[in-house]
């Protein structure tokens, strides 16, 4: 009988489990004695958690007596059960949560338990007492620093400077070092010789020959450049002049010049106050200009400009264009006012290397008004054209 009675209350006991008798859904029956202490005692079932300590305030009234309790929506993903032991917390449904919202003046005190040491569901079941923080602090305002600054005329910052090795060697061993670095990153001085045109030009009985080039030295801004140019015959004595320039870069494709030219001719030599500029115009034209005033008084101008056509990458076409003017006439030299000469050539070039390329072409030369005149008398031609050949070059 007695085993009969045991067996019963085993039962009975595991219908009751130690977690529901602490939620108070049943209650652990007395294990039976056994009458003798012979057969071994039944195992005694362990004793129930005590229950969770629920909180003291809670979110809704407690339903009133002799209405049915109002169920409460059930959560798929938060059991009760688990809910009880504070293991999650379940969603409320829109009713629910407006009947379980707190006063408006319990909502701070709410917000302010964000304890990281103590979870909300922890603190639900009475595992841990949420430390009291204060209340956050208002938002920092965006234009307090760094690079949120406010809008305003203020001058920039100054740019930090790499100064660790200061820290070790001091500024002023080091600034040779930098202004070394500077130099040879953007404050280099270089150098070019160009040969333009340097060639023979075959007349009808008059053959000749022509050089255009310039050399200069100097950084990105300022340079000094000398060029030089004329023409001559095989037979007679060159004709030309020399140009010493200090030129000055105004914007990335032009340079303002300004130095002195000196000429050498059969008549009287001169000597001028030069002033120009050079440039590559829009559209990859080369341009170039100047203004001449003797020592006399004397007034010239000059504009000259070429294009270079790539018709293979080694084969170029260039037409050539070049005007002289004069303020007055200066018979000494035998110039007239107006527009003394103007040439115009056309030479295909090929580029052995982009340094060095043979041409050949064909220019046409041709004085006007009373510097023909001058020419007649002397006589010397007016002008024509002639099949030219020739090196252009650059080092």
């Amino acid at each position: 009988m007695s085993l009969v009675l045991s067996a019963i209350l085993l039962a009975s006991a595991a219908q009751c489990t130690p977690e529901h008798a602490a939620m108070g859904h049943c209650k652990m029956p007395a294990a039976a004695k056994p009458k003798s202490a012979n057969p071994k005692p039944a195992a005694r079932p362990k004793p129930a958690a005590k229950a969770p300590a629920r909180p003291a305030q809670r979110s809704a009234p407690p339903p009133r007596a002799g209405a049915a309790p109002a169920a409460a929506p059930v959560d798929p993903s938060c059991p009760p059960e688990h809910a009880a032991m504070g293991h999650c917390t379940p969603k409320a449904s829109a009713p629910a949560a407006q009947q379980a919202a707190p006063p408006a003046a319990a909502a701070p005190a709410a917000a302010a338990t964000s304890d990281p040491d103590c979870p909300p569901e922890h603190a639900a079941v009475g595992h841990c007492t949420p430390k009291a923080t204060a209340p956050a602090a208002a938002p920092a305002s965006m234009s307090t620093g760094g690079t949120a600054l406010p809008a305003g005329n203020a001058p920039a910052p100054a740019a930090p400077e790499a100064n660790y090795a200061d820290r070790v060697w001091g500024r002023d061993a080091m600034a040779p070092a930098r202004a070394t670095l500077r130099s040879e990153h953007g404050g280099m001085s270089f150098s070019q010789l160009m040969l333009n045109l340097a060639e023979v030009q075959f007349r009808d009985g008059r053959d000749g020959y022509r050089w255009d080039g310039e050399f200069w030295y100097g950084g990105d801004i300022n340079r000094l450049t000398i060029k030089s140019e004329g023409e001559g015959t095989f037979r007679e004595d060159a004709e030309g002049e020399v140009q010493a320039l200090y030129s000055r870069a105004v914007g990335p494709y032009f340079n303002l010049q300004a130095g002195v030219r000196q000429d050498f001719r059969r008549g009287p030599d001169r000597t001028y106050a030069t002033v120009g500029f050079e440039g590559l115009a829009p559209y990859w034209f080369d341009v170039e200009g100047a203004l001449f005033l003797s020592d006399r008084g004397d007034v010239l101008g000059r504009l000259e400009g070429y294009y270079d056509q790539r018709m293979t990458q080694r084969l170029v076409l260039q037409p050539r264009v070049e005007l002289n003017l004069s303020a007055q006439d200066v018979p000494s030299s035998n110039i007239g006012s107006g527009v003394t000469d103007a040439e115009a050539g056309l030479r295909l070039r090929y580029e052995i290397r982009r340094e060095f390329a043979p041409y050949v072409g064909v220019s046409w030369e041709r004085r006007f008004g009373d510097t023909a005149r001058y020419s007649r008398a002397a006589g010397e031609g007016t002008g024509g054209f002639s099949l030219v050949a020739g090196i252009r070059a650059w080092f």
